[in-house]
């Protein structure tokens, strides 16, 4: 549907956009941008840390941000490139080579992992011409402005999204950058930031959304809900028609962001979605959170938002406001430590930390603003991190290759489904049809696996008794035990790992089954 687009235009949209007519790449002995350490949703699945570690190169136009990636030694070789001036369609072409398959009129991020774009000097304008991310993981793009990217007229790019990812894509930071269009969708544009066809473990932090009849969505349609386990924070959203986001099934974290001037709707959740929403500003807006344009149910869980001067129109087969006085329908678990502002804070953080060229000041977590030293060699958290609430669950280290897996069982109970061992929410579970069963993980090929985790949902620890897990390909018992947690095995090649519950006290709810490798 075409929707109406309230447009203002802004000064810091009408900036002149800054020459480039030649591009570098330039060796550079470290990375001199500040990348800071990711935060969200980003942190999980191994965390995001983009090309550190790698080789640092210097681009002014698309070829040469393309020849970086082309240049390595293979596909997954740490890379940060750091991009100076406007990048456009006259500059950027194809470049062939086996760590790379780019393709010209947008910057192609394809099947690649381990990188870091990041604006630096004057500042880094990508022109018309989107940031596509496809099969890739472990990518951060920090201080950058994308604006007026076109699905139809001229020239266009990316399927009119600013920055766009599909197609198993894990692992994304885009942070301190600045979305813009100048319209809707009949004006030539489409979204600002999209995720689609198996996209996970996103963050999308202190940047701007301006000026579009679309934010951006999570899932492409009602029945491609492989996504999710995003979080929003410190953004600003600014004269947008709907999507803030749109989260089709899926997590979405998102606190602490700005939203003024949302003309049509502005949190869309739907289709079995789940979004929690902490210490927001809501401004001058119309149905800011809720169910729109369909009658596949999505959920919400709300604390400490603000809304002002905020219309919610009546609510029908196709939509359901949450307000005018919004209530949680649902809870939501978050693995990952994190602070919040006041929401009456929220507009002066984010004016002073959203958006490029801003310094990279980030929020301290107590309405202040602080430039963080930088350290991209370094995933753990700043000490100034807050300490994970004692209810949160300790994540293990590594990749919970359980994620994207299969999932069987012998029984289970009314209401759940083997599927919820495996889906990173600590508030779905299985169960067995009574006090003991069975259920597994698999993999289409033979995966290695030295340890497990058993996660019990709220309410049900210690109701797990003794246990065996087996090898499901050979039915060989690999350890026994009581009680849910981590458990060591030997380290084993397989294809189906099965966890059997053989006593319980009451009926075990198992919240996730993880596997790792190491």
């Amino acid at each position: 549907m075409k929707r109406r687009v309230a447009l203002r235009l802004y000064a810091a949209l009408t900036t002149a956009a800054l020459a480039a007519a030649t591009g570098v790449v330039v060796s550079m002995p470290s990375a001199s941008a500040a990348t800071t350490g990711a935060t969200g949703y980003a942190t999980q699945n191994g965390g995001t840390t983009g090309g550190a570690g790698g080789q640092t190169v210097r681009a002014t136009t698309g070829t040469a941000i393309h020849q970086a990636l082309c240049s390595r030694a293979s596909s997954s070789t740490p890379i940060t490139i750091e991009v100076e001036g406007t990048i456009n369609h006259a500059n950027t072409a194809k470049v062939s080579g086996d760590s790379c398959n780019t393709a010209a009129g947008v910057i192609e991020l394809k099947q690649i992992s381990n990188v870091t774009i990041v604006g630096v000097g004057s500042g880094a304008v990508f022109d018309q011409l989107g940031i596509h991310i496809r099969q890739s993981s472990n990518i951060i793009i920090q201080n950058v402005t994308v604006r007026n990217v076109k699905k139809s007229g001229s020239p266009t790019s990316n399927g009119g999204d600013a920055i766009g990812m599909e197609s198993d894509v894990r692992n994304v930071w885009v942070d301190h950058s600045s979305l813009e269009a100048s319209g809707g969708e009949s004006e030539g544009f489409d979204g600002l930031f999209d995720m689609k066809d198996n996209t996970q473990y996103v963050t999308l932090s202190y940047s701007t959304l301006r000026n579009s009849g679309r934010g951006g969505l999570i899932g492409s349609s009602e029945t491609e809900l492989s996504n999710g386990f995003v979080t929003f924070h410190h953004n600003l959203y600014e004269n947008l028609d709907s999507r803030t986001p749109l989260l089709r099934g899926g997590i979405a974290h998102i606190y602490n962001n700005y939203y003024v001037k949302l003309n049509e709707s502005g949190i869309n959740s739907r289709a079995g979605a789940r979004a929690k929403v902490d210490n927001n500003y809501f401004k001058d807006s119309k149905d800011v959170l809720g169910t729109f344009y369909t009658d596949a149910a999505g959920y919400w869980q709300v604390s400490g938002n603000t809304f002002d001067n905020v219309t919610w129109s009546a609510r029908s087969s196709e939509n359901n406001p949450a307000g005018p006085d919004p209530k949680s329908n649902t809870t939501v678990s978050i693995p990952y430590a994190y602070s919040l502002d006041a929401a009456s804070c929220v507009p002066g953080i984010v004016a002073q930390t959203a958006g490029a060229n801003k310094g990279l000041k980030v929020s301290d977590g107590n309405c202040s603003t602080q430039t963080p030293t930088p350290d991209p060699t370094d995933p753990t958290p700043d000490p100034t991190d807050p300490t994970p609430d004692p209810t949160d669950p300790t994540e293990p280290t590594g990749t919970n290759l359980s994620i994207g897996a299969g999932a069987d069982g012998s029984s289970k109970a009314a209401g759940t489904s083997y599927g919820n061992v495996r889906d990173g929410d600590l508030s779905t579970y299985w169960s067995p049809a009574g006090a003991t069963g069975s259920v597994s993980v698999k993999w289409g090929s033979a995966t290695s696996v030295s340890s497990i985790n058993i996660r019990e949902a709220s309410g049900s620890a210690g109701s797990i008794g003794s246990w065996k897990v087996l090898n499901g390909d050979t039915g060989a018992v690999l350890t026994s035990g009581t009680g849910a947690g981590a458990i060591t095995i030997p380290q084993t090649s397989l294809s189906k790992i099965t966890f059997q519950i053989t006593g319980s006290s009451g009926t075990p709810k198992i919240a996730e089954f993880e596997t790792y490798a190491g």
